[in-house]
C-alpha cells in the first residue's frame, strides 16, 4: 500500500539499528522515493531491513536545486520519505530547504518522532533539562570558536553542541579559557554503539581527562556546558543601567538611592557598585 502524498520526515537509529520505530520502517516500505544524505551509508539501513525503496542523493550541495524537482514529483501526487545519515533530519543535517519549498508550495509535510543526538545525551547528562539551547557545531577556526563561546559564557540555559573528534580537545581547552575550569562539562561519544562514554566534569579536569587517552576524543560527540549561574547577591542588568544614567546627572550618592527605590534592592550595594565601576 502506497503512502499518502506528502514529504515524510523519517528518523534514523543514530548508532544501534534496532531504535528505528516500527511506523518508520512502514513509511520507508510504502513511500515512492527516498531523499537521503547519502545513498550508501542510507542502503546499508535498507539493506539490513530488507527494504528496496529507491533512493536519491539530497545534500549539502545540492539541496537547493533538487528541491523544486522534489517538490514537483509530490505535486504530481508522490510520497517521499527524507532521511540523514542518522537521527532526525534537519538537525544540524539538510533539509530546511526541502521542507521551506514544500510548506511554501502547500505540500504536506508529515514529521515522524524519532532518535536525535542531542536529546540522547542530554537526557542522561545530568544537566537541568527544564530550559537548554541547542547550537549545533561551533565555528572550525580558533578565533571564531573563541568567539561564540564568549558571546555564550552569561547562557543560563545548559547548552548542547555537536563536535568533531578533531577538534574536541581544542575546544575543551577554549571552554576553559572563556567560561572558567569549574564550569560543569558533559561529553556524550558514540551514543547507543558498543564504546558509548557519557563523562560530566569541570571543564579543567575534562581537559585533562579527554587528554589522557585519545580513544575519548574519537566518535561521534556531543557536548554539553552547564549554563551560567549568577550570584545570589548579582544586581540585575536594568538596575545597573538605571544606576549609571541617573549617576551621570544626580551623582553617584542618589542615583543609588532612587535605583533602589525603583528596582526594590539595597542602597549600599549599587554604591558600592558605582564606587568600583567610577560611574
Amino acid at each position: 500500500m502506497s503512502q499518502t502524498a506528502a514529504l515524510y520526515i523519517v528518523p534514523t537509529p543514530i548508532g544501534n539499528l534496532s531504535d528505528i520505530s516500527q511506523r518508520a520502517l512502514d513509511t520507508l516500505r510504502q513511500v515512492d522515493v527516498i531523499a537521503c544524505e547519502d545513498t550508501r551509508h542510507t542502503g546499508k539501513l535498507l539493506s539490513h531491513y530488507q527494504i528496496g525503496t529507491p533512493t536519491w542523493a539530497l545534500h549539502d550541495h545540492n539541496e537547493q536545486h533538487k528541491a523544486e524537482q522534489l517538490v514537483g514529483r509530490l505535486q504530481e501526487g508522490k510520497s517521499i520519505a527524507l532521511v540523514s545519515d542518522a537521527g532526525t533530519p534537519l538537525i544540524s543535517d539538510p533539509g530546511y530547504h526541502l521542507v521551506n519549498r514544500c510548506r511554501e508550495a502547500g505540500v504536506a509535510v508529515v514529521a515522524l518522532p524519532g532518535p536525535c543526538a542531542a536529546v540522547t545525551a542530554l537526557s542522561a547528562a545530568g544537566l537541568p533539562t527544564d530550559r537548554f539551547v541547542f547550537e549545533g557545531f561551533l565555528p572550525a577556526k580558533d578565533k571564531a570558536r573563541h568567539d561564540k563561546l564568549e558571546s555564550l559564557k552569561d547562557e543560563p540555559r545548559t547548552m548542547v553542541f555537536y563536535e568533531s573528534p578533531r577538534r574536541l580537545l581544542d575546544t575543551a581547552a577554549a571552554l576553559v579559557a572563556v567560561m572558567g575550569p569549574e564550569r560543569r562539562v558533559v561529553v556524550a561519544r558514540e551514543l547507543t554503539k558498543t564504546f558509548e562514554t557519557i563523562q560530566g566534569l569541570p571543564a579543567g579536569e575534562m581537559l585533562d581527562w579527554l587528554k589522557e587517552d585519545a580513544n575519548r576524543c574519537r566518535g561521534e560527540i556531543v557536548l554539553m556546558v552547564a549554563g551560567h549561574k549568577a550570584e545570589a547577591d548579582a544586581l540585575p542588568v536594568p538596575a545597573l543601567k538605571t544606576l549609571a544614567l541617573l549617576s551621570a546627572d544626580l551623582g553617584l550618592k542618589k542615583a543609588a538611592a532612587l535605583t533602589a527605590e525603583i528596582h526594590g534592592l539595597k542602597k549600599n550595594a549599587l554604591y558600592k557598585y558605582g564606587l568600583e565601576a567610577g560611574l
